[in-house]
């Protein structure tokens, strides 16, 4: 998989296959239906599967106080993106200019002549141009004229409802609903971030914990977790770990700073200021106040326990 940050100095193997444009945060089973009829009008027209995207995403210039965290990282979402078999992302710096371009002139500066697509793939609440002026059926036009064919996916649905990224990220932000929510996505909810010295309590309690910090995508609403960490930054091929993830703050201790604390079981290496990636597979329960510390690593043992138990299983199964 290639990331191009500048569409102007696209290679050759870029240009002249099926394109989509869109956001594709979290890459879910509905970006999944769109990619799977991208890859099959690629191969129809002899070209790659690109997928244009936008850095940052847009709202964030036009309405920042609007704009959600995001549930994938570029690399991230590239990655997830390769995996359903897509050649290039156009990850297009968003600016200004970008915002300012009518739908026609968005059209023939990116699509045509820029990536010279040949085949489209959208969703039918696809929108482009100043002020989103452009719609599907504005795009089907565009493509006639232009030569191009235009392929419009309809959305996927779960338990009767559309799966969309704002559904996601309800379930993920709001309500813990990790589970649920990999079972929309094409792989299971993933973060990152540093890790950091906390205050030692964990090791102190025979849980020692890394505390993770920088977290640039949405964290899962407070509670405990069962998931794998994977350290990165390392020569040698990354180690997985089960992890039991507490996030919130620490009522037992009177410590309401609400912290993202990952216990990754098994593991006795030292990873202070390394790069920590954590999967969530299941939420284990919320957070809550026990009556002496002793009752708190009773629980956090058999949250441990479950942790390993789930998180071992995934391992197995991958």
């Amino acid at each position: 998989m290639q990331i191009h940050r500048q569409a102007a100095d696209l290679p050759a193997d870029a240009r002249g296959g099926a394109v989509s444009i869109g956001n594709f945060d979290g890459v879910h089973r509905g970006h999944a239906r769109l990619v799977e009829r991208l890859r099959a009008r690629a191969d129809e027209v002899g070209g790659p599967a690109v997928v244009f995207t936008f850095d940052p995403h847009p709202v964030r210039l036009l309405r920042p106080a609007e704009c959600p965290p995001p549930l994938t990282w570029l690399e991230r979402k590239a990655e997830l993106l390769a995996g359903l078999g897509v050649d290039h992302v156009v990850a297009y710096p968003t600016d200004e200019a970008l915002l300012r371009l009518s739908a026609r002139d968005f059209f023939t500066l990116l699509l045509r002549d820029t990536l010279a697509a040949r085949a489209l793939v959208e969703g039918p609440n696809f929108f482009f141009g100043h002020n989103r002026e452009g719609d599907v059926q504005l795009l089907e036009h565009l493509a006639h004229e232009a030569g191009m064919s235009l392929d419009v996916v309809e959305p996927s649905s779960d338990g009767g409802a559309l799966i969309s990224s704002s559904r996601i990220r309800r379930l993920i932000g709001h309500e813990g609903q990790v589970a649920a929510a990999a079972g929309m996505l094409t792989a299971p909810y993933r973060i990152r971030g540093i890790v950091t010295h906390g205050a030692g309590r964990g090791a102190a309690l025979g849980f020692p914990t890394a505390n993770l910090e920088g977290v640039d995508t949405l964290l899962p609403a407070h509670g405990v977790y069962a998931g794998v960490g994977r350290a990165m930054g390392r020569t040698e091929p990354e180690a997985l770990w089960p992890a039991a993830i507490n996030i919130g703050p620490n009522p037992t201790f009177h410590d309401a700073a609400a912290k993202l604390e990952v216990h990754l079981i098994g593991c006795h290496e030292a990873i202070y200021g390394r790069p920590l990636e954590v999967d969530f597979l299941d939420r284990l329960r919320e957070v809550r106040t026990f009556d002496s510390p002793q009752e708190l690593v009773a629980r956090v043992r058999r949250d441990v326990e479950a942790a390993e138990r789930i998180g071992r299983s995934h391992l197995d199964a991958g």
